[in-house]
């Protein structure tokens, strides 16, 4: 990278600085995570995160090192409706495990990094009987044993430490008022430990770079409710019980359940790609998934302060002579007539409405997307939300003038009409000298 890609890099990745600091994200690393040689770089990127004031928490599971240790006892590993029947052998073979993992993962956090950007930095890790679970009992005629569910999460003792600027390390384990010890479940901890504290973000960390559609192309966002669509798609069950689901579906499952309880946003990163955390969150577009409530792109009436925004979304086909200039005070002044494309805070689209009521005839105006966004279907949220403020005012027609993109107007309804078509004050304002081409449409 050189220093104008560095530059350009750190500009655009500072919004995103601001926006995390103070805000609280829990990530999730399945014991899958530990064991494919990449949680130094994971480890890396946690610290970058807590140095630059985001309050962490780490929930991390064990499935595979249970597996291994239960293979080496020469335990019988069995699973019942996706978990594991846990006895008291197993049990053991469990506690073993994560704690091994959880010894694992502070040693990692306890090595200053060296020869690292966070060389020297002194992160501190607590943990606790943060979770107090109950025994899942008996389903279906098994008898889960030590295998339990989330009962509470002490959100008051973690914010305490999180206040200090502790990273919270949690297992997958769950203790009860009894002294029992319960086998859990690390998306259901991750996921009620996020909840429990209206974490900002949740992350969770798979094998994938995230979820992918039938064509093999990347889903860069999902709604909560299209994720719980997925997760049948993605069962590796049908009607064994003894099989468990595939990590998407347990993945699918966890994102859409926090979304629904009021997490704003759950992220679906690989932690087999070195950096993916730091992409996915210090970029606009990410590098895995995001699953939300609501879309983090949305069509919306601009406002004054988003007249820095247009101006530069604008600046390059006013350069090219693809539109009119309009100065800042004249963005200020019409700025009422402008709808916007809004991503995660940046704006990549819009559009104006310019009325002549005498005709009952709107003029569509400034249509612009982002050279980054274009060949999704932006220009037609913009066209709709222009088309319906143009009949909500009572207009029978729209107009279009363009020099360029008749095509894609054409495309979309419109058609190509003679100049006196135009209202009569677009007619006296017309530039010959641009020898635009006038296009209408019937609404």
């Amino acid at each position: 990278m050189n220093i104008e890609e560095f530059v350009n890099w750190f500009r655009h990745s500072s919004p995103y600085i601001h926006a995390h600091r103070g805000k609280t994200f829990v990530l999730m690393l399945g014991g899958e995570a530990i064991d494919d040689g990449h949680l130094a770089s994971i480890v890396q990127d946690v610290a970058i995160l807590n140095s630059l004031g985001v309050r962490l928490v780490l929930v991390h599971g064990a499935r595979p090192q249970i597996d291994q240790r239960a293979r080496e006892a020469g335990i019988e590993i069995r699973l019942h409706h996706d978990q594991r029947v846990t006895d008291a052998a197993a049990l053991h073979c469990v506690i073993e495990a994560v704690g091994r993992v959880r010894t694992e993962i502070e040693a990692q956090l306890s090595m200053g990094l060296a020869n690292t950007p966070m060389h020297g930095a002194r992160i501190r890790v607590c943990g606790g009987n943060f979770i107090t679970a109950r025994p899942l009992g008996v389903l279906d005629g098994v008898d889960m044993g030590h295998t339990g569910e989330l009962r509470r999460v002490d959100r008051e003792a973690i914010g305490r430490q999180l206040d200090l600027n502790n990273i919270v390390l949690i297992s997958n384990l769950g203790y009860s008022p009894t002294g029992e010890v319960f086998n859990l479940s690390v998306e259901e901890v991750a996921t009620g430990v996020a909840i429990a504290l209206k974490a900002d973000k949740l992350i969770l960390f798979g094998s994938q770079d995230g979820i992918r559609d039938s064509s093999g192309e990347l889903r860069s966002e999902l709604l909560a409710e299209t994720a719980r669509r997925l997760v049948h798609l993605y069962q590796a069950r049908v009607e064994d019980p003894t099989v468990p689901w595939s990590e998407a579906a347990c993945l699918l499952q966890a994102a859409a359940d926090a979304c629904e309880k009021g997490i704003p946003r759950c992220h679906l990163v690989s932690h087999a790609q070195d950096g993916a955390l730091l992409i996915e969150l210090f970029t606009r577009d990410g590098t895995g998934t995001m699953i939300s409530k609501e879309s983090y792109e949305q069509v919306r009436p601009a406002t004054i302060e988003d007249v820095g925004g247009l101006l530069e979304l604008i600046a390059p086909l006013e350069e090219k002579g693809v539109l009119v200039r309009r100065s800042r005070e004249l963005l200020e002044a019409e700025i009422e007539r402008f709808s916007v494309v809004v991503r995660d805070g940046a704006i990549i689209g819009c559009a104006a409405l310019y009325p002549f009521p005498d005709e009952r005839m709107g003029e569509l105006a400034c249509v612009v997307i982002s050279n980054e966004y274009r060949g999704g279907e932006r220009g037609d949220l913009l066209l709709g939300e222009i088309e319906t403020q143009a009949k909500a005012q009572g207009l029978e027609t729209l107009f279009v003038l363009t020099t360029r993109t008749a095509h894609w107007f054409v495309e979309r309804g419109f058609r190509a009409a003679p100049l006196e078509a135009l209202p009569g004050r677009k007619k006296e304002l017309y530039n010959f000298q641009r020898n635009s081409k006038v296009f209408v449409k019937a609404l």
